[in-house]
């Protein structure tokens, strides 16, 4: 069970960041679609973006109660 608990931190861990990447990529995209007119795929993005932050909320959460 030890390892699966070291384990578990690593992953938390890593997809936090990982999330955190994808979400900044989700918002450059955003603005390029902004700007390329398209704004629903821009307002898509945006939300994909937030929908990943709160993703990141709830791993967080996981982390902080391991």
């Amino acid at each position: 069970m030890g390892s699966d608990l070291e384990k578990i931190r690593t992953l938390l861990d890593y997809w936090i960041e990982h999330n955190k990447e994808h979400g900044q990529e989700f918002t450059e995209w955003a603005e390029k679609m902004k700007d390329a007119d398209k704004p629903i795929v821009s307002a898509e993005l945006l939300q994909a973006s937030l929908d990943m932050d709160k993703a990141t909320e709830h791993l967080f959460k996981a982390r902080e109660k391991l």
